[in-house]
């Protein structure tokens, strides 16, 4: 079984951040998985995109034209990834920045207001990333959300240590977001 994510957004928005735990994770798992990341020049407010593609047997291309899943952090990776989406594929949005009715009708898209959650209940919207990696957890299980956790633990450089429980509130709050509005 193999899935591939990409998950794309602005630069400061932790795209890499969160693609780079999900690989961690999936490493620490004994999953197989790459890790390909993508983005401009700019250092905050460009773009950025990740693709990880986590398996169970070894993964051909870090490559991925038609993704299973998207996490699109704001409404210009929404645009560019809705069409290359696999039929009965799942597209995550970041309903803070995204407010477009979408194209497809064979994808199950999921919005989750992931800035507002962040402000609101981590105090810090730089964790809408981590929002949204729980979120995707709960709907598509690749791994556990304590993988992920673990992961965070081992992998999060020491000038950020500090932000290790905002983290893991902000993992937890995108899980139960699903579990209490979506998986009803």
């Amino acid at each position: 079984m193999e899935t591939s994510i990409i998950i794309a957004g602005f630069g400061g928005q932790g795209v890499l951040f969160a693609g780079q735990v999900l690989a961690y994770a999936a490493l620490d798992q004994d999953l197989h998985v790459t890790w390909f990341p993508s983005y401009g020049p700019e250092m905050r407010g460009g773009t950025a995109n990740c693709t990880v593609v986590i398996g169970d047997e070894p993964i051909g291309s870090p490559l991925v034209r038609n993704p299973d899943v998207v996490i699109a952090m704001n409404r210009p990776s929404t645009d560019k990834y809705e069409p290359l989406l696999k039929p009965n594929g799942l597209l995550l949005l970041n309903a803070s920045l995204v407010n477009r009715p979408l194209e497809r009708e064979d994808i199950e898209a999921v919005g989750v207001p992931a800035n507002h959650m962040a402000e609101n209940l981590v105090g810090n919207t730089r964790l809408a990333n981590m929002i949204m990696l729980g979120a995707l957890i709960a709907l598509r299980p690749v791994m556990p959300l304590e993988a992920v956790k673990e992961a965070l633990r081992n992998h999060l450089p020491e000038r950020h240590r500090h932000l290790l429980d905002a983290n893991f509130q902000a993992l937890e709050a995108g899980a139960a977001y699903v579990r209490e509005n979506i998986l009803v």
